[in-house]
């Protein structure tokens, strides 16, 4: 591999919470800048404290590729159920990735599909990750993914909340117990339950930034 194309990949995560998907793009070789609009202490890499859009805006042009996971409460059921208001961020957030040229992917949860575009699933089976943790993924800016075979859910899943049983995979989602159990799993050691609970594992990012080396080392050649 190119090892000056590997060290100088630049990758921008918007809405980064704890760095799940910054995990992934780290591991995977590139150099990596967080953006919040919520302090994140536990961020691993560089953090910007600002609007996500404000930031991408102004920066985004200035990066190799960029990740976006606009916060998924507004199309997640337990929200809607609860009654609770959130703002719907995709829409805005893709015409500030597509006005930066750059190639993009944008993150969000199964409520999210009709406003994605032919987007690419990741499940935690895919990676030998003990969670099923469905998340989706649109790319764009001349970047595409190939779908992976999605294998077949044969472990049982721990019920919402509960401890997870010998032999079952996690949820980890809500306020799920087995912190230290989650962090193994979804390999973020140093995530609190907060940061775990919307996070991206960072095997799904790995994957996603090699993909994206790949391509960028065909071009090269």
């Amino acid at each position: 591999m190119n090892t000056a194309l590997l060290n100088s990949l630049k990758v921008l995560d918007l809405y980064c919470c704890q760095g799940g998907a910054a995990k992934g793009y780290g591991d995977a070789g590139a150099e990596v800048t967080g953006v919040d609009n919520a302090p994140q202490p536990r961020y691993l890499y560089r953090f910007v404290h600002a609007d996500a859009l404000d930031f991408v805006r102004e920066h985004g042009a200035e990066f190799d590729f960029i990740h976006a996971s606009p916060p998924c409460q507004f199309d997640s059921d337990c929200q809607r159920l609860q009654g609770n208001a959130h703002p719907d961020l995709i829409g805005p957030t893709r015409a500030a990735l597509e006005a930066t040229g750059r190639p993009f992917v944008i993150e969000n949860v199964r409520g999210a599909l009709p406003k994605l575009r032919t987007p690419v699933l990741l499940c935690g089976g895919m990676f030998g990750l003990a969670t099923y943790r469905h998340r989706y993924f649109e790319t764009g800016g001349g970047f595409h993914l190939i779908q992976p075979r999605h294998p077949r859910h044969t472990a049982p899943q721990a019920k919402m909340g509960r401890p997870v049983p010998p032999g079952h995979y996690g949820q980890f989602i809500g306020n799920f117990s087995g912190v230290s159990l989650a962090r193994q799993v979804m390999g973020v050691p140093w995530m609190n339950r907060d940061g775990i609970r919307e996070c991206i594992p960072p095997a799904y990012t790995e994957w996603i930034g090699t993909a994206f080396l790949a391509s960028r080392l065909e071009v090269a050649a």
